[in-house]
C-alpha cells in the first residue's frame, strides 16, 4: 500500500501510480525473449558500399549540408568514469601490483593528464609514491577523476594543451556536421551535479575551436528526467525501500534518453558515445565514415519521401507498389511474409505506415570480440522482420541456435548512428511512440547490503528505436576506439 508520503514523492518525480504499478508488474511477468530470424551480416542486412557508391553518398551529404536542413550532434555524456579506474581503486585498497598497475605506472608520463597530476601531487606535499599519485588522481583532494564523468577527463595530448572528449566531439562536429553558414549544433546529456563543470569547460574552450575551424557553435545540455527513473523491487516484487523508508528509484539506463532526443529541434541527428574519440591525426577516417552513413541516410530518406508522396496522391500502379516493396525489402531490410495476401488498397496503407517512420543508419564494425550488442534480423510484434541492435541480455541463453547466432556474429555495434526524425511533410515524429516497451530487462543489484531487482528501460539504440526504419552499414574498425579503462588511453590510437 502507498502512503500519502509515497504519493507525494511520486508526484514530485513526475511518476504516476499507474506507471509505478506497471513497472512492478514487469518484475512479476518478466520480459519475453526476442524471436530472431538470424544475425545480420554482409549477406543479410549489412550494406557494404562499393567505392563508386561511397563517392555518391559522400557527395549527397555535402549537398545536404549546403541546404536548409538542421544537423545536430547528440552525445550521451552523463556516465561517471569510476569504472575506468576500477583497477586503481583496488590498488589503493590492497597495494597489489598487478600487470595492469605495472603498465599504468611505467607509462604514467604518457597520459594527457600528467601535468595536472604533477601539480596535484605537489599541492598534496610532493609524495611521489605510486599510491600517492593514484590517490591524487582519483581523490577529492586532487583531480577527482574517480568521480568525474569521462567527458571531463583529459584524454589526448596536443602541442597547445590536452583535450577532453567534450572538446574532441566539438572538433568532430565542425568537421562533418557544420551547416552552410558554419553553424555547428552539439547537445550533451549530463548529470545534474556535473552540469556546471560541463558548462564552464564549454564556455572556456568554444572560442578557441570557433576560431580554429571558422564555425559558430550552439551547444546545449539536458539531464535525464527524474520521471524516467524506474522503481527497484525486493525479491518478492514489492517496492524496495531505502533506509529512509522511501521507495527506491534508479536511473532507467540510456533508454531514458529517448525523451531528451525527442525534445531536440533538428532534421538529422548524429549519436555517438562520449568516450569514442581519437586525436586529430586519426580523425579523417572517422569523418569520412560519418559523412558516408549520413549520405546513406539522406539518400534513402529522399527516396522514401518520394514514395510517400506517391502513395498519398493515390495515383500509383501495382508495378509502383511492387517497386516500393522492393525498396522496403532490399534497402530498409523490412520484410513481411504476409504481403502477398493484401489487395492494392490495403498494401498502399501498409507501405505508407511502414515508410512514414523515423529512419536511422547505424555503422557496424567487424566483430573483434568486444563485449556489447550486435546486429540482428528480429521479428516484431506485428509479425514483420526488421534490423535490430540487440544486447546479450535480450537473448534467451537457453536457446542454443540463438546463442550460436550471437557468438558467431560477424559484426558488432559500436554505437555510431545518424537519425532522421521528421516526416515527409517536415513534422517532427514523436519518438516515444516508436519504443517497444517489451524490450526492457531486469538485473540484480544491491543497496545497503540488501538484494534488489532493477528495471532497465529499452536501450536508446535497442528497443527505444525498435520501430524505426533501420539500415546497417559496415564502417571501418578504425572508427571505434572506446576507452573502458584508464590503460586504454595508452593504446596507439589515443597517443
Amino acid at each position: 500500500m502507498l502512503t500519502q508520503e509515497d504519493k507525494d514523492f511520486l508526484a514530485k518525480k513526475g511518476i504516476s501510480e499507474e506507471k509505478l504499478n506497471a513497472q512492478l508488474d514487469c518484475f512479476k511477468t518478466g520480459f519475453p525473449w526476442l524471436k530472431l530470424a538470424g544475425a545480420a551480416s554482409a549477406d543479410n542486412g549489412i550494406t557494404i558500399p562499393a567505392d563508386t557508391e561511397k563517392k555518391e553518398y559522400l557527395a549527397a551529404w555535402d549537398e545536404y549540408l549546403n541546404g536548409s536542413g538542421k544537423v545536430l550532434k547528440f552525445v550521451p555524456a552523463s556516465g561517471a568514469a569510476s569504472r575506468m579506474f576500477k583497477n586503481l581503486f583496488e590498488f589503493l585498497d590492497n597495494e597489489e601490483k598487478t600487470d595492469f598497475i605495472n603498465k599504468f605506472e611505467s607509462n604514467l608520463s604518457k597520459f594527457a593528464f600528467i601535468d595536472d597530476l604533477k601539480e596535484a601531487i605537489a599541492k598534496a606535499g610532493g609524495d611521489e609514491s605510486l599510491k600517492a599519485a593514484i590517490a591524487a588522481l582519483l581523490g577529492d583532494e586532487g583531480l577527482s577523476y574517480g568521480k568525474l564523468p569521462k567527458g571531463l577527463l583529459k584524454f589526448h595530448k596536443y602541442e597547445d594543451g590536452a583535450r577532453t572528449p567534450v572538446e574532441e566531439h566539438l572538433v568532430e562536429g565542425a568537421l562533418y556536421a557544420g551547416g552552410k553558414n558554419g553553424d555547428v549544433n552539439v547537445h550533451f546529456t549530463v548529470s545534474p551535479e556535473h552540469r556546471p563543470l560541463f558548462e564552464a569547460l564549454v564556455e572556456k574552450v568554444t572560442p578557441k575551436y570557433e576560431e580554429k575551424f571558422g564555425v559558430k557553435y550552439a551547444i546545449g545540455f539536458s539531464e535525464q528526467k527524474s520521471s524516467t527513473d524506474t522503481v527497484a523491487a525486493n525479491p518478492d516484487n514489492t517496492p524496495f525501500r531505502g533506509k529512509d523508508g522511501k521507495i527506491l528509484f534508479r536511473p532507467g539506463g540510456h533508454g531514458a534518453l529517448i525523451e531528451n532526443l525527442n525534445e531536440l529541434d533538428a532534421d538529422i541527428i548524429f549519436i555517438k558515445n562520449i568516450d569514442n574519440v581519437v586525436p586529430d591525426r586519426l580523425k579523417p577516417e572517422t569523418v569520412e565514415y560519418k559523412k558516408l552513413i549520413a549520405g546513406v541516410l539522406v539518400s534513402k530518406q529522399k527516396k522514401a519521401f518520394e514514395y510517400l508522396e506517391l502513395l498519398e496522391s493515390g495515383k500509383y500502379t501495382h508495378a509502383e507498389l511492387e517497386e516500393i516493396i522492393q525498396f522496403m525489402h532490399n534497402d530498409l531490410s523490412c520484410r513481411n511474409p504476409e504481403l502477398k495476401d493484401l489487395e492494392d488498397a490495403e498494401l498502399a496503407i501498409y507501405l505508407k505506415n511502414k515508410l512514414n517512420r523515423p529512419m536511422r543508419v547505424c555503422g557496424m564494425v567487424k566483430n573483434v570480440g568486444e563485449p556489447g550488442g550486435g546486429p540482428f534480423m528480429a521479428y516484431n510484434q506485428d509479425g514483420t522482420i526488421s534490423l535490430q541492435i540487440l544486447e546479450s541480455s535480450q537473448i534467451d541463453t537457453n536457446n542454443e541456435e540463438y546463442m550460436q547466432m550471437f557468438q558467431n556474429g560477424t559484426h558488432f555495434n559500436p554505437v555510431d548512428l545518424v537519425c532522421a526524425v521528421k516526416d515527409y511533410k517536415g513534422n517532427k515524429f514523436d519518438l516515444t511512440k516508436y519504443v517497444d516497451p517489451l524490450t526492457g530487462f531486469i538485473s540484480s543489484k544491491s543497496k545497503d547490503g540488501k538484494e534488489l531487482k532493477a528495471l532497465e528501460l529499452p536501450g536508446l539504440w535497442n528497443g527505444a528505436m525498435s520501430d524505426w526504419n533501420t539500415i546497417f552499414v559496415e564502417v571501418s574498425l578504425g572508427t571505434f576506439n572506446p576507452v573502458k579503462t584508464v590503460n586504454d588511453l595508452l593504446r596507439e590510437q589515443h597517443q
